[in-house]
């Protein structure tokens, strides 16, 4: 009988509430697995790889790896936005040598859709390279934009749940507030994560779905004009005497001064100005169908590292996605993510199952334009039946220690370096 060989697994790309819970699955899979020998966790993504930077997960106390489940965002092995491009040829064998040096059977990327394309070229290049390899995917993304628009890929990604109920939860509060204060302040103005698609925005509905609040919904899928928008605010104040608007960060108002990260991904929290301030310093300078002021509120990485607002649903479907695809690998398939996929009916269940890494790196997810009110400023009743299974019925629970969070503290115990250093092709100068 063969050795088991060694797991890598990566994060890549933004953290959300739930990523370190996929993590723990794959972890505690693998620890029952015969197949699977030590679990290293590639600190800061792939490049960790790179750089030979791997923090043995086996070695660490079976508790801490069970305190991922409360423990957020990515602090625990650290992720990354290098992307491996076609032409670094130098990284791609890199990556190889590195799993050679470390008897390296086996690697899971935690990630969207760029990452399964990473690991589908890795995977390619460990064939072609003679190096026994299986590789597989894990889905990750709190903008819900992994997969196709017809769900038959994934339904929903890990993450995007407990961001979801974030954004129920905030603006529940935000109307309290502007409800309140709305003789000085009759309109807030809430920017949601989100790029180009529009599903954390979206969640705002699930504060309201009995639609009483005077709520203003702004997807970047459905542009309309800063005049266009100052008419439909001043006609919500007519109509109730203020307006609480929640916009996506990619919906078009002009230039923002974007800065964009290795993926090419516009990175708006790092813009020159936001979304929001420009709508606002517009209905300001417009002016208001009312007395008072239009204010402004931009919540920023707190949207994908607020634990206390986890989705319990979204924390066990993160945990079982990371289960099965180390379940996966220790069965031998390779090139596959592990995705979930829900029942028809109208209660809410799923499967776990996977689908090939190529298929996800080529698909493309668009918000259902059917799921766009009319008026372009709200979404539709079949937004919120998809979506509200997702933020499940309760509040996490969470362990304390002298009132602070106990979040889960890794050693720092690395594998030995093997190989010469080496400094990451994009990073050199």
């Amino acid at each position: 009988m063969s050795s088991p060989k060694n797991l890598v697994v990566a994060q890549s790309g933004g953290p959300s509430p739930v990523i370190n819970n996929s993590l723990r699955g794959i972890v505690e899979a693998a620890r029952d697995s015969q197949s699977i020998g030590t679990v290293y966790g590639a600190r800061h993504g792939i490049e960790g790889v790179l750089k030979e930077e791997l923090i043995d997960l086996s070695a660490q106390c079976p508790e801490e790896i069970s305190l991922l489940r409360c423990t957020p965002a990515a602090g625990s092995i650290g992720t990354c936005r290098y992307k491996l491009r076609a032409g670094q040829d130098e990284d791609f064998e890199r990556v190889i040598e590195v799993f050679r040096a470390h008897d390296v059977g086996y690697f899971l990327y935690i990630g969207g859709n760029d990452s399964m394309d990473t690991a589908h070229k890795i995977a390619k290049l460990a064939r072609e390279r003679g190096l026994d390899l299986i590789a597989n995917g894990v889905p990750k993304t709190i903008d819900n934009d992994v997969g196709d628009s017809e769900f038959k890929i994934i339904d929903h990604t890990p993450g995007y749940g407990s961001v979801a109920k974030y954004w129920m939860h905030t603006v529940q509060y935000a109307n309290e507030e502007n409800g309140g204060s709305c003789p000085a302040d009759p309109v807030l103005v809430l920017q949601a994560m989100g790029r180009k698609i529009g599903f954390i925005p979206a969640a705002a509905r699930l504060a309201d779905p009995g639609r009483e609040m005077p709520l203003l919904i702004y997807l970047a899928e459905k542009s309309c004009s800063l005049e266009q928008l100052a008419d439909q605010v001043n006609d919500q104040i007519r109509r109730a005497g203020r307006a609480i608007v929640v916009i996506s960060e990619g919906f078009q108002v002009g230039d923002l001064g974007e800065v964009k990260d290795a993926f090419g991904h516009t990175s708006f929290s790092a813009s020159q100005i936001t979304v929001a301030q420009i709508v606002v310093n517009y209905l300001n300078q417009a002016g208001l169908a009312a007395k008072g002021a239009a204010r402004g509120n931009v919540p920023g990485t707190d949207q994908r590292h607020a634990m206390a607002f986890a989705s319990t649903v979204d924390l066990e479907e993160a945990y079982r996605s990371g289960q099965k695809a180390a379940l996966l690998a220790a069965e031998g398939k390779s090139e596959v993510m592990s995705t979930i996929l829900r029942d028809e009916g109208s209660i809410y269940r799923v499967r776990y199952d996977d689908v090939p890494l190529e298929t996800v790196a080529n698909s493309e997810r668009h918000f259902p334009a059917a799921w766009i009110s009319e008026s372009g400023t709200d979404v539709t009743d079949d937004f919120v039946r998809y979506a509200k299974p997702l933020v499940g019925e309760d509040m996490v629970s969470l362990p304390l220690v002298g009132g602070r969070a106990r979040l889960a503290r890794l050693e720092k115990i690395y594998a030995e370096q093997k190989l010469p250093s080496y400094a990451p092709q994009a990073d050199r100068k």
